[in-house]
């Protein structure tokens, strides 16, 4: 397996250690159930991982390509080669984003690249007339001005590093070139190579401005080689590629739930742990994955080697009572047993959870007193009478009760496994939450997740929002006023979100802050420097159906909406931009309904489209005033 030194790369991260694993536990596991031998395609150029991945943006589990951010900067630049690859690893970064609208622009219409200088075409002809890399800047300094290589390497060294000083004396070497005392040419300069003046004072403040953010090619190459044999793998064989990133997350309560959500995104189901399927990781079963024993709460690695060996050894286990006889006295004790029927894994063996629960004991108990008494030489006639399975159950006493409820099933699989896997309590509201919602924990990591230099997230701090999900924590404390608040947690489909309740608010809503309560909540986002985005609540109640009404009362009817949001930004402080640009970034998503232009200088431009309401119009005000804010 390719390592990331031999790739190139100078620093072995986490990620990339990680990312390394997941393509060769893949590639296991393509060669164990389909008897393939995954062979990259050679020159790294298939259409269809860039169709059906980079293109349509399902870049979930990709090496470098999981941000919003960059799935979007893909759907627009619709990489096609490895080339565009290598640069968008380059350019997603602060600095060169600046490139990225130019460079999309360019690669859609090369017809329309300008160079500033013909002698720079054949340099940055392979990025569509943008300088993207730190070799790029070298080659420039040495085809145009005459550089050497180790002097080229200076120059971009005092570029990145921002020696005024230095950089000074070399831009009269790039342009007019270097001589020794004797007048013999250390550097020829451009204007020896034919190149004018201006243009090569152009193309090194070019260069200057552009070196401080530079990527070294080789290395965006070598993270591009891994990237694209993930996307290979998810193209061709996604199912035994996630089962393989799941297993790299096993542990991390917030990134395996979003990986079984993108599972079933691409049509692959999760099954429930299994007690004569079940490895100790998740494992492929063919088209769908199934849930690992290891995985499981209480249950130790110790119980599923155990469990696993004798099934290897003697077959699969055949009744409950039959599991329970041959794993008797080993490492797989009552509350692991317990963690097992609550999670599912003895679901295929016929009787209901509830049943099991209310017998395991029971039952273990009675095999424990035989074992004692076949020790003491106290076997019975019953005891070695037949081998008839209906006689052996008969040792056992079964309170038989009917299946729990469906909450109540969801419930156990979230305590023993940390999500849901049969299903989820909120997908029943899924549509309802959709129209009541402003924001969800995708919006929220999309948010985090933007490293636009012009875009501030603290601008978004104490906007107003709406957040629907189920409470699965509430942690009471008491103020210096002898009050009570609370922080709560309330997970959506995607992810969980910390409430701050104050003691006002919790005072009105503490009856329904139960766990696994399903409540929307009023509030305002609370962003702070290097902290998840939170939500400060005015407001939670339970959501019912009633949701509907209520908000559609808020908005005027279809037929009576405004068709178009202007913003006058006429001499608009910078700033002021800064937020405006944040808040129709973040009133965009799937509910929108009104087109966003701005008014500069009496010059009309479009911003897309975003959600508005009475509330969200507010906010555009507080932020131009009232006179810059018009819908027609």
């Amino acid at each position: 397996m390719t390592t990331l030194e031999e790739l190139g790369l100078l620093k072995m991260d986490f990620l990339g250690l990680r990312t390394l694993t997941v393509i060769a536990d893949a590639i296991k596991y393509v060669k164990k159930t389909r008897g393939i031998d995954v062979e990259f395609d050679k020159d790294m150029n298939d259409p269809k991982v860039f169709k059906e991945t980079w293109q349509a943006g399902n870049t979930s589990g990709v090496f470098q390509f999981e941000s919003q951010g960059m799935k979007n900067f893909m759907k627009e630049l619709k990489p096609d080669s490895l080339e565009d690859i290598i640069a968008g690893v380059s350019l997603y970064r602060p600095g060169p984003m600046d490139q990225i609208p130019r460079y999309i622009q360019n690669k859609l219409n090369p017809e329309h690249v300008i160079y500033t200088h013909p002698a720079l075409e054949p340099i940055l002809n392979v990025t569509y007339g943008c300088m993207v890399y730190q070799e790029q800047v070298m080659q420039i300094v040495r085809d145009l001005a005459g550089y050497s290589l180790g002097r080229a390497d200076l120059v971009r060294r005092a570029m990145g590093k921002k020696k005024l000083d230095v950089m000074a004396k070399e831009r009269e070497y790039f342009i007019h070139g270097q001589t020794d005392e004797n007048g013999n040419i250390i550097i020829p300069g451009c204007i020896r190579n034919g190149i004018d003046e201006a243009s090569a004072n152009k193309i090194f403040d070019e260069m200057a401005e552009f070196a401080k953010y530079a990527f070294n090619k080789s290395h965006a190459a070598a993270y591009a080689v891994v990237s694209y044999r993930t996307a290979y793998l998810k193209t061709y064989y996604p199912t035994e590629f996630m089962a393989a990133t799941l297993n790299s997350f096993l542990g991390n309560l917030d990134k395996v739930p979003e990986y079984i959500d993108e599972c079933r995104r691409i049509g692959i189901k999760i099954l429930n742990p299994s007690i004569n399927k079940s490895y100790t990781k998740f494992a492929v079963y063919g088209n769908d994955i199934r849930f690992g024993l290891g995985s499981v709460k209480n249950v130790g690695v110790g119980a599923v080697d155990s469990i696993v060996e004798e099934r290897k050894k003697n077959g699969e286990y055949k009744s409950f009572t039959d599991f329970c006889e041959r794993i008797s006295g080993e490492a797989v004790n009552k509350k692991c047993i317990e963690s097992l029927i609550k999670a599912g894994a003895f679901d295929e063996l016929g009787q209901t959870r509830a049943t099991l629960m209310a017998s395991f004991e029971r039952v273990l108990d009675t095999i424990n007193n035989t074992n004692k008494k076949n020790m003491q030489g106290q076997v019975t006639l019953f005891d070695i009478a037949t081998e008839d399975k209906s006689v052996e159950e008969n040792k056992y006493t079964f309170t038989t009760l009917p299946e729990y409820s469906e909450k109540e099933i969801l419930s156990m699989e979230k305590e023993m496994l940390g999500i849901y896997i049969s299903g989820h309590p909120l997908e029943k509201y899924k549509d309802l939450i959709k129209k009541v919602a402003t924001i969800d924990t995708l919006k929220m990591i999309e948010l985090q997740e933007i490293e636009d230099p012009n875009f501030d997230i603290t601008t978004m701090d104490g906007k107003p929002v709406k957040f629907a999900g189920i409470v699965t924590s509430v942690k009471k404390k008491y103020t210096k006023n002898n009050t009570i608040m609370a922080f709560v947690t309330v997970e959506d489909l995607y992810g969980s979100c910390e409430i701050i309740v104050f003691d006002s608010c919790y005072g009105r809503s503490s009856g329904i802050l139960l766990e696994e309560n399903i409540v929307i909540v009023e509030g305002r986002l609370s962003i702070r420097e290097d902290e998840d985005i939170k939500i400060v609540a005015n407001n939670i109640r339970e959501l019912t159906e009633n949701e509907i009404s209520r908000s559609e009362s808020k908005v005027e009817n279809m037929a009576n909406r405004p068709k178009v949001l202007t913003l006058d930004i006429t001499k608009l402080e910078e700033e002021q931009k800064a937020k405006l640009r944040g808040a129709i970034r973040f009133f965009s998503g799937d509910k929108n309904n009104i087109a966003v232009q701005v008014l500069d200088n009496g010059e009309y431009k479009p911003c897309g489209t975003i959600y508005l309401d009475k509330e969200i119009l507010i906010q555009f005000e507080d932020i131009l005033g009232k006179e810059r804010v018009k819908v027609e």
